[in-house]
């Protein structure tokens, strides 16, 4: 009587969710920012993950798409003339994981996989820094 339906579940966690980010980002020095981006988007492959593994492709389109922006607004975010070296390496792990999250078929899984695995060495390098 008093419990919400279960199809707004998901709708209320998604809000709060939204709510949490917008709060850690308000107060963000620009590497927190970058801390939140990583973790976001470990979310969103994760989500995509299991979207994928329960055949959900309504679910997987925009995790994807989340995934892939993230992807890009890191990549922008880059200071190629200070960064150098560093800066490079970066930009190419982001392009190869986005490949690897485009990537349809047979070996889907295992692309998902290795963008993962990839980007979490690069998030958790990221969060030792600072």
């Amino acid at each position: 009587m008093f419990g919400a339906p279960s199809r707004y579940g998901a709708a209320t966690a998604a809000r709060y969710r939204t709510v949490d980010v917008n709060a850690r980002v308000e107060g963000a020095s620009p590497h927190q920012l970058i801390v939140i981006l990583f973790e976001e988007l470990m979310k969103a492959l994760d989500s995509l993950r299991a979207a994928e593994l329960a055949g959900d492709r309504n679910r997987a389109a925009p995790l994807q798409s989340r995934s892939l922006s993230i992807l890009h607004g890191l990549e922008t975010g880059l200071d190629m003339e200070k960064g150098g070296e560093i800066a490079l390496s970066l930009a190419k792990i982001y392009r190869e994981a986005r490949r690897l999250i485009g990537i349809t078929g047979a070996g889907r899984d295992a692309a998902l996989d290795q963008a993962r695995t990839m980007l979490a060495d690069v998030a958790n390098a990221w969060s030792a820094i600072g």
